[in-house]
């Protein structure tokens, strides 16, 4: 009886598996308990977790480590840029015909018949006469159209004023700064307004001369003083009522100018600049 009672507990022992340092017994068929497996190692679990998840399935989601729970991929997003395309180039000729005069002051223009002129729908010529009403080129008349603005002689002085008392100090200051190599790279610039104006196209010197202030005034490396003057030069650029002349003298303007800046002729600059805007240009 006794040694069925030891080998009893022995039996049960080796079922629980070895303890305090016992050689571990492997259980028989049968036994009591089932057998247990030793706790998984950190690192093994880790791996077995990584092996279990599923596998990326690309796109932004998937970079962050998102599920994405098998998601139908979405389409791409249509392109943009054509149209983006499409309504800089009606801006730009609308622009174009604003300052060549080919657009009337005081006359109203519908989007649709602007849009068979130019051979695209009405869509992009409204997106850019919506671009010219913010610039103060057009006005929108409910129902029919835009109306292109009439520009009076009051209006075009307080433009020259404004512009006057942002790049003459400006001027001056390059005056004293920039090195004489440097202005020597805009001569080139200053020659084609020349050109342009004796062209007789308003429209060609107005982009040439936009050219060459734009080029001046980058060298002061302030962005936002770049496109404020732009933009109240362009404004000044739209005819007054009496239609378009391409100012030769004014051209003339730019090559004095150009000059004086070179000698650091800081009188004959002041004056220059000053005098500038008096000009239709």
């Amino acid at each position: 009886m006794k040694q069925g009672t030891h080998g009893s507990a022995e039996s049960g022992t080796a079922a629980r598996g070895h303890r305090h340092g016992e050689a571990r017994v492997p259980a028989q068929p049968g036994a009591a308990d089932p057998p247990r497996e030793d706790p998984p190692r950190e690192g093994a679990a880790r791996e077995g977790a990584a092996r279990e998840r599923p596998a990326p399935q690309g796109g932004p989601a998937a970079a962050r480590g998102e599920h994405t729970h098998c998601e139908t991929p979405l389409p791409a997003p249509r392109p943009v840029v054509q149209r983006s395309s499409v309504r800089g180039q009606i801006l730009d000729a609308l622009r174009t015909a604003l300052v060549a005069g080919e657009l009337a002051p005081g006359e109203v223009y519908s989007a649709p018949a602007l849009g068979d002129r130019f051979g695209v729908s009405a869509t992009p010529v409204r997106e850019a006469m919506q671009q010219l009403a913010l610039e103060g080129a057009v006005e929108v008349v409910p129902n029919r159209g835009f109306r292109v603005v009439e520009r009076g002689a009051r209006e075009l002085a307080e433009l020259a004023e404004v512009r006057a008392l942002i790049e003459v100090p400006v001027m001056l200051r390059l005056a004293r700064t920039v090195p004489t190599e440097r202005w020597a790279e805009l001569r080139p610039l200053a020659e084609a307004t020349v050109r342009a104006a004796a062209s007789g196209c308003r429209a060609t010197y107005a982009e040439a001369d936009r050219s060459f202030h734009r080029a001046v005034l980058a060298l002061t490396g302030n962005e936002q003083l770049v496109r404020i003057a732009e933009d109240l030069h362009r404004r000044a650029q739209w005819p007054p009522v009496g239609g378009p002349v391409a100012p030769v003298a004014d051209a003339a303007e730019h090559t004095a100018l150009l000059e004086a800046l070179v000698l650091r002729d800081l009188d004959a600059v002041r004056a220059l600049v000053a005098g500038h805007w008096g000009a239709a240009g």
